[in-house]
């Protein structure tokens, strides 16, 4: 058990991390939500009836979205791009080994099944892991959508106004709010990070260059 926790620590912990600050947003998300409630006249809902608002889905998606649109642009965007002596880049004058064709390495023990298999398998395989974060993006977002629709439309009813439609919301300036806030916030820390990954340092961690590297190398 101590090694399985040691070959997987850094998920557990990221999962742990998750379990432990999403219940703290449900927990602080309901006692906000029964104040607006009491605020408006309404009765408060039990920890369920919370759990079942779109006010909480709708708060879950929208960061949701943000978190895996950045990582999917993220991925992307290092496939073609290059930062000059940041640990976030490939190597700007020499090849990567990210860039090597998996067409010539398919007879290499140990390598992946969809790289054996070759074709659109293999096609398929090599864009897997932005297309997976564009997947959870577009999920995340139609999501987002549907219980914002929701919540907005329980707003409204709630002030005399009428309920509107998932498409009509997505023509309101409340839904583009809570993506453009959420998105903003995330590409920055990006280019925080490989920025300042150029000049400072962290010991230890694989998204730091060795603490001696010179400045302008480039890569981990």
């Amino acid at each position: 058990m101590r090694e399985w926790l040691r070959d997987h620590g850094l998920l557990v912990a990221n999962l742990l991390l998750f379990v432990i600050f999403f219940g703290g947003m449900i927990l602080s998300g309901v006692r906000v939500y029964n104040s607006e409630q009491l605020e408006h006249g309404e009765e408060a809902v039990s920890l369920g009836g919370y759990l079942l608002s779109g006010d909480f889905y709708e708060a879950t998606f929208e960061n949701w979205e943000s978190e895996f649109l950045q990582m999917a642009m993220y991925i992307v965007l290092t496939a073609f791009l290059f930062q000059r002596g940041s640990s976030e880049s490939k190597p700007v004058d020499e090849p990567a080994p990210q860039d090597e064709d998996p067409r010539e390495a398919a007879d290499r023990p140990g390598v992946p099944w969809p790289v054996r298999r070759g074709g659109w398998v293999l096609k398929v395989y090599e864009n897997s892991l932005s297309g997976l974060f564009f997947i959870l993006f577009f999920a995340s977002i139609a999501a987002h959508a549907i219980s914002g629709a929701r919540a907005y439309s329980d707003e409204e009813l709630a002030h005399g106004g009428e309920p509107v439609s998932t498409l009509q919301y997505l023509g309101t300036s409340q839904f583009w709010f809570e993506s453009f806030q959420n998105w903003q916030s995330e590409f920055l820390a990006v280019a925080v990070i490989v920025g300042a990954s150029v000049y400072l340092r962290q010991r230890g961690s694989p998204e730091s260059k060795p603490v001696a590297e010179p400045h302008k190398e480039t890569g981990a």
